[in-house]
């Protein structure tokens, strides 16, 4: 097995965390540790997704049936971080004003879903570490 395709994941992930994390930290203007989780710039899962789609089409070209999976799976972890954790965020936030008075409540995290731009930012971000990762590790 050609290493890169283990090793793009996992350091698509790294790569990308910390680079959330100052990001949000410097939007909050402290350090950001309750923000690490779901949501913020770049998307996480939308970058893993992304680079590993475009390493399969760099090493075996677009034509190749596993380029069509990813593209899907990447199709549907971006329709998943737009739409529908965002309403799950939107519910968490409801349901935490409801039972703000309620001492036995654990509060919801409610910033669950990524904006276009935030997803966008993912998808640029898998694409250059899959090119990186390409170059470093020549065709396998």
């Amino acid at each position: 097995m050609d290493i890169a395709y283990l090793v793009t994941p996992l350091i698509t992930w790294i790569t990308v965390g910390p680079i959330k994390f100052l990001i949000n930290s410097a939007k909050a203007r402290k350090w950001a540790f309750n923000l690490v989780g779901n949501g913020g710039f770049p998307s996480n899962h939308s970058a893993v997704v992304s680079s590993m789609a475009t390493l399969i089409a760099l090493r075996e070209g677009i034509g190749h049936p596993a380029f069509g999976v990813a593209v899907t799976l990447c199709f549907i972890v971006v329709i998943d971080a737009n739409s529908l954790r965002q309403h799950v965020g939107k519910q968490a936030a409801a349901i935490n004003r409801v039972a703000k008075d309620d001492t036995g409540h654990h509060w919801l995290r409610e910033r669950m879903g990524h904006t276009l731009v935030e997803i966008a930012g993912g998808l640029c971000t898998g694409i250059a570490i899959a090119h990186v990762i390409h170059a470093v590790f020549g065709r396998g």
